[in-house]
């Protein structure tokens, strides 16, 4: 049977979509940030021959409880600006091989391209959501404006910070009523950073990197940008805030706990009043 193009396939066009939005908005510079998103494979067999292994990438990592598990993934060094243009260069399908330890490109990171560097840390921060959503598929990197310089003006502790976020918009607590989970600066691209980034997603579904940017977790495309991008504004505001001469008044926490209610979410505990 004939493939249908694969440029054509919904999740193609789904990383195109968000990668232009990233760098359109400027959390995404240069060849900042990454994004995978776990395949089924009944997704992909229309689109392409999956007995057909273009070539083999070794990992530092054991990927093992993903072993035969499909990804499309953005590219090593690649820019966000250039996936629309040039989708199989900055854009690849990758699959796990039993042993963990290797990749089989299938399709795109033409020119002898690798996946992000970040891909390890991707790949401990999907097993650790699977075990808790088994609806869980994307993993999302980017260097949110706003919310990079709070890491450098806000106390740096997980309830401090997410109070915050939440007293700035309404909607944040709705949206991430577990708050925002927070790591120590380590140095990106290694396994220790991934390892530090996973146990934080056991808890939290959005963990921020002080002085570098977030990493979102979720189920699909819009849930995961559409969580980086309410923190994003909650920070944007209160950035706004500051700049105007500081809070004077604030949603309070009986308030929350009344919003909390009324939309049937569970705030972490703890966190309020």
């Amino acid at each position: 049977m004939k493939k249908i193009d694969l440029l054509q396939a919904p999740f193609v066009q789904e990383m195109i979509e968000t990668t232009t939005n990233l760098y359109r908005l400027g959390w995404d510079e240069r060849n900042g940030g990454n994004i995978s998103y776990l395949l089924q494979e009944e997704e992909l067999a229309p689109f392409l021959d999956l007995t057909k292994v273009i070539r083999e990438i070794p990992m530092i990592f054991d990927a093992s409880a993903l072993a035969g598990r499909y990804f499309i993934v953005t590219g090593s060094g690649k820019y966000f600006k250039n996936v629309a243009k040039a989708p199989d260069n900055c854009l690849g399908i990758v699959r796990i091989k039993p042993d963990g330890k290797t990749l089989e490109v299938l399709w795109g990171l033409s020119e002898d391209g690798l996946p992000t560097s970040e891909l390890p840390s991707h790949f401990m921060s999907h097993i650790e959501r699977l075990k808790i959503d088994p609806e869980h598929r994307i993993v999302m990197h980017n260097h949110a404006t706003h919310l990079l310089a709070m890491t450098f003006t806000h106390e740096l502790t997980e309830r401090a910070l997410t109070r915050t976020l939440w007293q700035m918009c309404t909607e944040c607590l709705v949206v991430f009523p577990e708050g925002v989970g927070i790591i120590p600066w380590i140095v990106p691209g290694t396994n220790e950073i991934g390892e530090a980034t996973a146990t934080k997603m056991q808890d939290f579904r959005l963990v921020v990197w002080p002085h570098h940017g977030i990493y979102g977790a979720g189920k699909d495309m819009d849930e995961v940008f559409g969580l980086i991008e309410t923190a994003e504004k909650a920070a944007e505001v209160y950035t706004y805030v500051m700049a105007q001469g500081g809070v004077k008044q604030t949603i309070t926490d009986q308030q929350l706990h009344a919003l909390a209610k009324g939309f049937g979410v569970t705030p972490r505990e703890g966190y309020l009043a």
